[in-house]
């Protein structure tokens, strides 16, 4: 059965190597179930992430927690060559805006 109040982020993608859907847990990413069908392969890792967080639990380890629950600042540091640096200040002045926006819009594509 999967877990009560699962917030958990999950992707079911088709795997050409097992010829088989996969189901995925981005918070865990050594997990993963294969089945017939995406519901299947969705059933499968929700209950397997169910399993390794009851043992995680059990043995005191710390459980990864939702991406969905966590809150985001909006800032992070990028590093870019200097050139690059260089073109997308100059995109920004062009265009009138911060570099921040023009960085930003393009992250966001």
């Amino acid at each position: 059965m999967p877990l009560k109040n699962d917030r958990y982020t999950y992707r079911v993608t088709w795997s050409e190597d097992d010829q088989e859907y996969a189901g995925l847990c981005t918070e865990f990413p050594s997990l993963s179930w294969i089945g017939k069908t995406p519901e299947a392969a969705l059933k499968g890792i929700r209950e397997i992430v169910q399993s390794v967080i009851n043992d995680m639990s059990q043995t005191g380890e710390e459980i990864p927690e939702p991406i969905a629950c966590k809150r985001y600042s909006g800032k992070f540091m990028v590093r870019v060559p200097p050139e690059v640096h260089r073109n997308l200040a100059i995109q920004a002045s062009e265009s009138g805006v911060s570099l921040n926006r023009i960085a930003g819009a393009k992250l966001s594509r």
